[in-house]
C-alpha cells in the first residue's frame, strides 16, 4: 500500500433507524471515482482540502463550506482536487424521502430535484455533518429532524420541478429496450454488436443513442448497474465471492475492484460495517 492510500479511509453505513438513507465518511487522497450514478440523492460538504466533481455540464470544485448536491442518475465522477486530497461527510437519500420532505415542508409537488450542484452554503453543511453526528450517536430524533431541516433548507433556496423524461426519439426508445436486455443478461452480456443486431441499428447508432440517454456508454453503464445490484445482494446477506458471480463479474478480485472504485469501500467492509450498525450500533471512524 502506498503512503498516500494509507491516509485514507472510509465508512459506509446505515443507521437502522433512516434505513432509507445511506451514510459514507471519508478521506480519500489517491482514490477515484469513475463515472457512475445513483438511484437517489447525493448530499455531500467537505470538511477539508478539495473534492473535483465532474458532471455533465462541468467540474465542480467542492472546498469546505461547499454542498454538493447531484439528482437520481445524473452520471459524475470524482477525485482529489488537491494533493492532500478530501475529507467528507455524504448522505444518500433515497428519491422517496426528498419528495416526501418537499410535499410536506414546501411548496414544490412532483419529482423534485436540484439545478445547482455545487453550492457555497456553511450553514446546510454543517447540517449535514450533524446529521452524521447524530446518527452516530445513535439519536434517531436528532438525526432526522435535522435532515429534514437540511433537505427543506436546501429545497427552498435551489430546488424545483424536475421535467419527466420520456422515450419519444427513436434513439431514446432503442436505449432504453438496450438497458433493459443488459439488466436481464447481466450474468452474461451480448458484445456491442449482436446487441446492435438485436435491437435492428448499427454499433455505433446504439452507442451514441445509450450515451445520449444514460450519460456514459453501455459497457460503463453496465459495470454501475452490476456494483448495484451487488450492493443490494450483500445487503441480503450473501457472500462476496457469490454476488460477484451472480452479476457476471468473472471472480470476487473483479467485484472488489469496481465496488471500491464506484462505492468508495471494498464489498467486504461495506457489508461487515452495515451488519454491524444493525447488530451493535455505528462504530468510529478515524
Amino acid at each position: 500500500m502506498t503512503a498516500g492510500a494509507q491516509k485514507e479511509w472510509a465508512r459506509y453505513w446505515q443507521y437502522a433507524e433512516l434505513p432509507d438513507l445511506d451514510l459514507l465518511r471519508a478521506r480519500y487522497v489517491r482514490h477515484t471515482f469513475p463515472r457512475h450514478s445513483h438511484e437517489g440523492f447525493v448530499f455531500g460538504t467537505i470538511t477539508s482540502g478539495v473534492e473535483d466533481v465532474g458532471l455533465p455540464g462541468g467540474t465542480v470544485h467542492a472546498g469546505p463550506g461547499t454542498v454538493v448536491m447531484i439528482n437520481p442518475e445524473v452520471p459524475h465522477t470524482a477525485r482529489a482536487g488537491v494533493p492532500e486530497g478530501w475529507v467528507y461527510a455524504t448522505l444518500y437519500p433515497s428519491a422517496q424521502v426528498i419528495n416526501d420532505i418537499a410535499a410536506d415542508l414546501t411548496k414544490l409537488r412532483g419529482t423534485v430535484g436540484f439545478a445547482e450542484t455545487g453550492v457555497r452554503d456553511p450553514h446546510a453543511a454543517r447540517l449535514i455533518t450533524e446529521v452524521h453526528r447524530a446518527a452516530e450517536e445513535g439519536n434517531a430524533l436528532a438525526a432526522d429532524s435535522v435532515l429534514r431541516v437540511m433537505v427543506a433548507r436546501l429545497l427552498d433556496l435551489h430546488g424545483s420541478v424536475l421535467p419527466t423524461r420520456e422515450a419519444h426519439s427513436a434513439g431514446a426508445r432503442v436505449a432504453a429496450r438496450a438497458r433493459a436486455l443488459l439488466e436481464e443478461r447481466m450474468e452474461r452480456p451480448p458484445t456491442l454488436a449482436a446487441l446492435a443486431a438485436e435491437l435492428g441499428t448499427s454499433p455505433f447508432a446504439l452507442l451514441r443513442a445509450f450515451k445520449k440517454q444514460y450519460g456514459m456508454p453501455p459497457h460503463t453503464w453496465l459495470t454501475d448497474a452490476r456494483v448495484r445490484r451487488a450492493r443490494r445482494m450483500l445487503d441480503a446477506g450473501t457472500a462476496p465471492a457469490e454476488a460477484a458471480a451472480a452479476v457476471g463479474f468473472t471472480d470476487q478480485p473483479h467485484l472488489n475492484r469496481h465496488f471500491t472504485r464506484i462505492v468508495g469501500v471494498p464489498p467486504g467492509a461495506y457489508q461487515r460495517d452495515r451488519a454491524r450498525t444493525y447488530k451493535t450500533g455505528p462504530a468510529s471512524c478515524p
